[in-house]
């Protein structure tokens, strides 16, 4: 944003507004239009031309994602100032951040450093004017902006209830436009029975080109626990697997985020998200390493989903163990320590430990991971190492050794982890040694090989 230096009176009369005392800067205010300091996009500057008065906090606080001329940021707090008040050196503060500053035992200018020969501070009225006009311009422009959005989502939902086919389609797809941009289309569709509406659409004989557009918006709304509900249908649900399984990775996701919002219902009940078909869709996504966006969906939604025994065998009869294990060294870590969460959970099932310890790389995969994510990984791995080596002591601890956990375990215990995961590590730790002679356990338990 330009800084105007003084350069005297114009010649043509106009008039020069001084911003920041003697020395400060100096706005010509039919320049500053011009060059969008006020009036954005060439609105007329007036003292009386808003016709309400707007409360310059409520704007600032409403339009703080916009960018604000750095003239009418405070140096102090490098926030746009509500009361501007000039000091002896020509600086402009806002009054409450420069009274805190003086409070403290300054007696110099913050941007200059200098000292003060002059404690008073002066009411910078011309730049209030200016910041107070340039916030109204924006904020009723704003305003104009939301209502027409409002306005237009209404339009397109009294379509909905008229039009079929194509013309469905393409209204959906504005709607959908409309509410992932904008809160206040949200807000109107909500208010307006929209969330029903568009709930409607959704059914037995729904076209995959349509249901892709309604789940995109719904994901978008704030459900309530009856809208909740009513998606919890057999033929919805049944509809949402199917675009799971076959719909484009932008309506997968989609799909996963809606069933995930619904397990949150009071209505919820686990049979529904037991249907083999779910589960399948849910791995195929995780397995697609081109969309990072779909394993974090898809993660997520399988965490939630175990988090319900009644379906956890159904995971592990899918083949879920194995292929979660195998995707481990290459996810990231928001994604890892969700596929080691259900892996531990998993763990818990008899079927799930058999699972674990027949995959053949669960204890070189898991024992890498070991002081190398985060303690709440550690934490995870430790917990599943521990339910395959007590299943199988003889066989699966020595794999565990020979893979280097005798010297994690020592990294573990020696580290400033939680006293729990210490006394954990030391548990399997004592598991281990009982394969091998204290010479041979020891020599195991060597750096070397683990850090290398």
């Amino acid at each position: 944003m330009p800084m105007y230096q003084p350069s005297g009176r114009r010649r043509d009369g106009g008039v020069m507004y001084d911003v920041g005392g003697d020395g400060g800067h100096v706005l010509d205010l039919e320049t500053a239009v011009k060059d969008g300091i006020l009036g954005g996009g060439g609105g007329v500057v007036c003292g009386t031309g808003v016709t309400e008065k707007l409360d310059l906090k409520k704007m600032i606080e409403e339009l703080e994602s916009i960018d604000v001329p750095s003239v009418f940021i405070c140096p102090i707090s490098l926030e746009p100032m509500q009361d501007p008040v000039t000091i002896c050196t020509g600086q402009t503060y806002e009054r409450s951040n420069i009274v805190k500053w003086f409070s403290m035992g300054h007696f110099t200018c913050p941007t200059t450093m200098q000292e003060l020969w002059d404690d008073s501070i002066t009411p910078n009225k011309t730049l209030y004017q200016l910041i107070y006009s340039w916030f109204s311009q924006k904020y009723l422009v704003m305003k104009k902006r939301s209502e027409d959005v409002q306005g237009r989502a209404l339009e397109v939902l009294e379509t909905l209830k008229k039009v079929k086919g194509q013309a469905r389609i393409q209204a959906l797809k504005e709607l959908r436009q409309v509410v992932s941009v904008h809160a206040s289309a949200k807000k109107t569709v909500a208010d307006n029975g929209g969330i029903g509406l568009i709930s409607s659409l959704l059914g037995p004989f729904t076209s995959h080109a349509v249901g892709s557009e309604v789940i995109g918006i719904l994901v978008c709304l704030s459900l309530d626990s009856e809208s909740k509900s009513n998606l919890l249908q057999p033929a919805k649900i049944s509809l949402m697997v199917d675009m799971l399984n076959e719909g484009s990775i932008e309506t997968k996701i989609n799909c996963t985020k809606l069933i995930e919002i619904l397990m949150e219902g009071k209505d919820f009940e686990s049979e529904i998200v037991s249907s083999l078909s779910l589960l399948v869709g849910l791995l195929r996504l995780v397995k697609d390493k081109r969309h990072p966006n779909g394993i974090l969906a898809g993660l997520t939604l399988l965490k939630t989903i175990c988090l319900h025994e009644l379906v956890r065998n159904s995971v592990v009869s899918i083949g879920a163990v194995p292929q979660l294990v195998e995707l481990l060294p290459n996810l990231n870590p928001e994604c890892l320590e969700l596929a080691l969460y259900i892996l531990e959970v998993l763990s818990t099932l008899q079927e799930g430990r058999l699972a674990l310890k027949v995959c053949p790389n669960t204890i070189p995969n898991v024992v890498k991971l070991l002081m190398r994510v985060s303690e709440s990984c550690t934490q995870l791995a430790l917990a599943i190492l521990s339910a395959v080596c007590k299943l199988a002591p003889v066989e699966c601890a020595s794999l565990a050794v020979e893979a280097g956990l005798a010297a994690k375990l020592l990294l573990v215990i020696q580290s400033g982890c939680n006293p729990v995961l210490k006394q954990r590590a030391a548990e399997l730790l004592k598991l281990c040694s009982l394969n091998y002679t204290a010479t041979i356990f020891i020599s195991k338990c060597k750096l070397t090989r683990t850090i290398q």
